[in-house]
């Protein structure tokens, strides 16, 4: 079986990926750095005899082309994530999320590496408000976050043409699961309304919570990243989305649905960054990866309470 490299690994994405591989029965070497990973998350990845873990910054050339040797697929997963993270401070968004992403492909074209798989985001399509959004729109990033996005997509179709490296670029539409982190003040919006409404606390909306969102189960995404490796698509951009939308008004609602409460949000100012409406046309990836989601908003929102739950 291949062997594939993991960067983020400690993240609520990468150790899920990770996670996935080895059942699949893949080699699995993950790298990460700690500044939002988490080694909770990684720590029953230990246990398999055919995953090993290297802490390291991406940005450190020397290492990633030690751990680069042999390796089949790179799921480049590592990121300073966030959108009002980015606004705070742009630079570390930006040299994490842009230089890292350099070093990766790099190593990974000197490597010989088959294909790497990069994260990108929903976020570089902005505030358009044509729905659904699809590949061919002009993208718009509108914060730091979105930017760095922006750039590691085209960095990665770029390698696609100049080298021999087969790239996808993967744009995922509001990833959510078990284990995602709740914790924060950059902490996903489903992780952390469930805890705080566990707690029977009010969830804080930002904005009037008419914002509606593609939110996508991890298993999707998985799904996604996988197919994308292991296919032909190669120097292109996919939407990784379910291609249907809620707001964020009515997921406090489906929260409430699912605990048996009618706890009410509180409403406070927008946040600068974040775009009105997502939702991704997921036949591109339809067709060039064969992919389907295969788990719904809803049955995702439940598995995902289940497990914060217990």
């Amino acid at each position: 079986m291949p062997t594939a490299l993991v960067t983020g690994v400690a993240g609520f994405i990468g150790s899920s990926l990770a996670d996935a591989l080895l059942d699949q029965g893949y080699t699995v070497r993950g790298i990460d750095n700690f500044t939002t990973g988490r080694q909770e998350n990684i720590d029953p990845l230990a246990n398999h005899s055919a995953f090993s873990f290297a802490e390291c910054d991406i940005r450190d050339a020397d290492s990633v082309a030690e751990l680069m040797e042999g390796v089949d697929y790179v799921f480049h997963q590592a990121a300073v994530p966030s959108v009002p993270r980015s606004v705070d401070d742009p630079v570390t968004s930006t040299d994490a999320n842009c230089t890292g992403t350099a070093t990766i492909l790099g190593e990974a074209r000197k490597a010989g590496v088959d294909t790497a798989v990069v994260a990108s985001s929903s976020s570089v399509y902005g505030s358009s408000e044509t729905l659904p959004k699809v590949e061919s729109m002009k993208e718009s990033p509108e914060s730091p976050y979105a930017l760095s996005k922006y750039y590691t997509e085209k960095l990665a179709i770029q390698f696609s043409e100049l080298y021999d490296i087969d790239t996808v670029a993967l744009r995922y539409f509001n990833v959510f699961g078990p284990g995602q982190d709740p914790d924060g003040e950059y902490a996903a919006v489903i992780p952390k309304f469930i805890e705080l409404m566990l707690d029977d606390e009010r969830p804080v909306i930002y904005g009037d919570g008419e914002q509606s969102r593609d939110f996508t189960y991890i298993d999707n995404v998985i799904q996604a990243n996988v197919l994308a490796a292991e296919g032909d698509a190669t120097g292109i951009a996919i939407n990784v989305g379910c291609g249907d939308r809620i707001t964020i008004s009515e997921l406090v609602e489906r929260i409430n649905d699912v605990l048996g409460t009618d706890i009410k949000a509180i409403y406070d100012d927008p946040r600068p960054g974040d775009v009105r409406h997502s939702m991704a046309n997921t036949k591109l990836a339809g067709e060039e990866l064969g992919y389907e989601p295969e788990i719904g908003f809803q049955e995702g929102l439940a598995k995902t309470i289940e497990w914060f739950t217990k």
